[in-house]
């Protein structure tokens, strides 16, 4: 039985949504440290000091909502910094994070920016960039909240439509003057007439029932669609300078005000016209501006940046060369992680409470080898370990989205039964061990390589095998990737 926590202001700890432990769902500010830590396990095999690092920083997160005001402010994030090898769960640990509350979550890698004076992405960018995750995210979730409603009203208006123009084919077929066309939701009335209304409102009524029961699916019937006035403006040249880049949507937006919005009519079918409709009808019911203030909040107090590759920005030498930006971009991090004010089209952000979680495998550098700014803040530093054998086994079976079970959905597709059983299951992990120790070690993601050349036959020809049982056992593996493995210059270039 967990204890619930003191609750808190939800809308401004941007985090949602439950988590599914046995019978009960539980609320993500209640989850206790090592109830993360047990979610976690469900995607990621070991990595234990990892796992409990990033649930002692979620659960301060919520922690820190609790305290007063004036304290609150100032505790910051407990900034993390990963060592380990490729594919050993870095980047996955922390995308599952902030699934799990919901957060705005965007990663970056160190080496794509560089010092002011090098061709580069500028540092701000992960801030925007960020914001915009945020806003996507929220503008989503508030659509899929109206969108029954939208629905609805997207039928009346659909209905709407199609009484109104089957009564203007009858006007035409009569050999009457056409009326004017009408506006879409807004029918008019043919005359004041009581009768003539009450037939109207029949027919209206009738069609909606119809299109409850999808007997005009297959119907075409005509709408009108707002066009994007400035569509063409992406395709013209602009300049390379970010700050002109970052004010191009303002010019945009600014457009818009000056120039009304252009429409056209299409004929499509009464199926695609509902969906329209319905996504306009979706569209009108949210507040854009309260989604834009909301989703910076969300930024502003539970955002997580992976940054990954961080290693890569150590100058390794003191020769001048492509590397000499290396510390550069370390020191222009150094404000974005600390905290400070970046300008976003929507207005300033701070990053303050952001939580910025750095990466990398430091083969020929180590954490000491960063400017010492930069590695005061990440004072929360961490060691993953290198795969084992067993490691690589359990990665195939225990995972909720295991590769084994995710192949054996792919092939079920064509109803072909995939069996793998425990010996060839164990043959693959082996020889991914074995490439990993004898070539560069790329921890799990060899398995996909491996298992990817163990099943190409089955996947080819999986359409014409339909109701075949494939028995994934390790004279099958052995038989088609054993003499690779064994050949050690043939394993380099494709295993």
């Amino acid at each position: 039985m967990v204890e619930a926590a003191p609750k808190a202001d939800r809308k401004e700890s941007g985090i949602r949504g439950q988590i599914e432990f046995g019978d009960a769902l539980i609320a993500v500010e209640n989850l206790t440290p090592a109830q993360i830590v047990s979610e976690l396990d469900r995607y990621i095999i070991g990595q234990n000091d990892a796992k409990r690092a990033v649930a002692v920083a979620l659960r301060n997160r919520y922690r820190r909502r609790l305290l007063p005001e004036e304290l609150r402010q100032e505790i910051q994030p407990r900034n993390i910094l990963m060592i380990g090898p490729t594919g050993v769960g870095k980047t996955e640990i922390a995308r599952r994070v902030a699934k799990m509350v919901d957060a705005p979550f965007i990663k970056v890698e160190a080496t794509k920016f560089t010092e002011v004076g090098y061709v580069g992405r500028d540092v701000e960018s992960i801030v925007r960039d960020l914001v915009e995750v945020a806003i996507s995210q929220l503008h989503d979730q508030r659509l899929d909240q109206v969108r029954e409603t939208a629905s609805t009203l997207a039928s009346q208006r659909l209905a709407d439509l199609v009484v109104s123009q089957l009564k203007d084919r009858k006007a035409r077929r009569n050999g009457k003057r056409q009326s004017a066309p009408e506006t879409v939701g807004e029918p008019t009335v043919p005359s004041q007439d009581e009768l003539s209304r009450k037939r109207l409102e029949r027919e209206r009524k009738r069609m909606l029932r119809m299109l409850e029961e999808h007997a005009l699916d297959e119907e075409t019937v005509e709408i009108e669609i707002e066009l994007e006035e400035y569509d063409d403006l992406g395709a013209m040249e602009w300049s390379d300078d970010p700050v002109f880049d970052e004010s191009q949507p303002s010019f945009r937006e600014f457009l818009d005000t000056l120039m009304p919005k252009r429409t056209m009519r299409r004929r499509v079918s009464v199926r695609e016209a509902k969906r329209i409709l319905t996504q306009q009808e979706a569209h009108r019911m949210v507040d854009l501006d309260s989604v834009v203030d909301e989703a910076i909040l969300r930024v502003e107090e539970a955002g997580v940046v992976f940054l990954d590759e961080i290693d890569k920005i150590i100058s390794t030498s003191g020769d001048y060369g492509g590397e000499v930006s290396g510390e550069g971009v370390q020191r222009d991090l150094l404000p974005i992680v600390e905290g400070a004010v970046v300008m976003t089209r929507y207005g300033p952000v701070r990053t303050d409470h952001v939580l910025f979680i750095a990466a990398g495998s430091f083969h020929g550098t180590r954490p000491a080898d960063l400017i010492p700014e930069m590695q005061g803040r990440f004072p929360i530093r961490v060691e993953l370990d290198s795969l084992t054998e067993n490691d690589l086994y359990r990665i195939l079976i225990e995972p909720q989205n295991a590769l084994t079970r995710q192949y054996e959905a792919l092939l079920g597709t064509e109803e072909v039964q995939l069996v793998f059983s425990e010996d060839g299951l164990r043959k693959m992990a082996e020889l991914a061990s074995i490439v990993n120790t004898r070539t560069e070690d790329i921890g799990a993601r060899r398995l996909q390589t491996i298992i990817e050349k163990v099943l190409e036959d089955v996947s080819f020809t999986a359409s014409d095998r339909q109701g075949e049982q494939v028995d994934i056992d390790a004279s099958f593996v052995d038989e088609r990737v054993g003499d690779i493995v064994e050949d050690e210059d043939l394993s380099n270039f494709i295993l």
